[in-house]
């Protein structure tokens, strides 16, 4: 059931509420979406912001809380969150159960099983689209771990705001707006203990790095991180496009796989050429190669002096006569 309560309208409430009005914008009483809520600050005021402005488009807006049952008492938090959900007016509240997988660490096992939650839940009620809290904090976080790992710009460029069925909206807002806009609405969020926990790399950058880094360079830090994922998305998507075209006019399909010619690869630059070779292995094999695989591959066009063939996740790779054939693993070739 709808709250009665109508918070007065802070700034923080404008921003959110603001931010969030453009997935509305032009929308129509058709428009169906849900919220993923897990009952912290940054999800509960998305929520609450969602909750307005679907009623004032007159689109309809549920929500989906997971439970990782990761922690002693999950069962309870979900339940909480759901009933938050039913307050402010989302419908329908669904709340799914996962078993998050030991093959990755934890975080990534955690997000596969969610992002499968998210995607029984759109099957499930029709929605057209999950919105999900991540704020500029987010995105600054996710740009120095993938600079510490040192990503290529696949990972630098952070997260996108749009992503399939897949919203952001809050990209752009500061994480302590997102609670200061709970407590003017009388909310009060979930604090969830792993985001204090320091075996997690991304609470390290957060508690401990972020803050320093502000300290000894000065602040907007996190703002100069996402400006440089904005930019490297810009021109990685400009790259993307670039090399989705070449591949379609050089791969050509066979039985085992597929071939590209190592002259047109060879004419390329570097950065697009190793992209098509990339995106030939996910079309035809379903695998994502990573940089080393793919500038082993792109070595048999520069560097070629008679290597065997490579056995790579999920391919198989050889340069004969003048080609890169590729086939799936253990593929005899000729």
């Amino acid at each position: 059931m709808q709250s009665e309560r109508r918070p007065r309208l802070t700034p923080a409430i404008a921003d959110i509420r603001r931010a969030v009005r453009a997935v509305f914008t032009s929308s129509s009483s058709e428009t169906f979406v849900l919220v993923g809520l897990s009952g912290g600050a940054d999800s509960l005021a998305l929520a609450a912001a969602t909750a307005c402005e679907a009623r004032r488009s007159g689109a309809r807006a549920g929500a989906v809380i997971v439970d990782h049952r990761l922690q002693a008492g999950s069962a309870d938090v979900a339940a909480a969150a759901a009933e938050q959900a039913r307050r402010l007016g989302l419908e329908p509240v669904l709340v799914l159960t996962v078993s998050v997988g030991t093959d990755s660490g934890p975080e990534a096992a955690a997000r596969a099983a969610r992002y499968a939650a998210f995607e029984r839940a759109l099957a499930e009620t029709g929605a057209e689209a999950v919105l999900l809290g991540h704020t500029l904090d987010d995105q600054a976080e996710t740009v120095l771990l993938g600079l510490a790992r040192g990503s290529g710009p696949t990972s630098l460029r952070g997260m996108s705001a749009r992503n399939g069925p897949y919203l952001r909206p809050m990209l752009g807002i500061r994480r302590a707006l997102t609670r200061q806009f709970c407590a003017d609405s009388g909310l009060v969020p979930w604090n969830d203990p792993q985001n204090l926990d320091p075996a997690y790399a991304r609470v390290r950058v957060r508690e401990t790095v972020l803050p320093l880094l502000e300290r000894e360079l000065g602040p907007g830090i996190s703002e100069a991180l996402v400006r440089t994922a904005d930019a490297l998305r810009e021109d990685s998507d400009a790259l993307d496009a670039v090399a989705r075209a070449l591949l379609g006019t050089v791969w050509v399909s066979t039985a085992a796989g597929g071939t590209l010619p190592v002259d047109d690869l060879a004419a390329q630059p570097a950065a697009v050429r190793q992209r098509i070779i990339r995106f030939g292995v996910e079309a035809r094999f379903g695998s994502t190669l990573a940089r080393t695989h793919t500038l082993a591959v792109a070595r048999l066009v520069t560097d070629w002096h008679g290597q065997e063939a490579l056995d790579l996740p999920g391919v198989r790779v050889v340069r004969q006569d003048g080609v890169l054939i590729f086939a799936d693993p253990g593929h005899a070739f000729e």
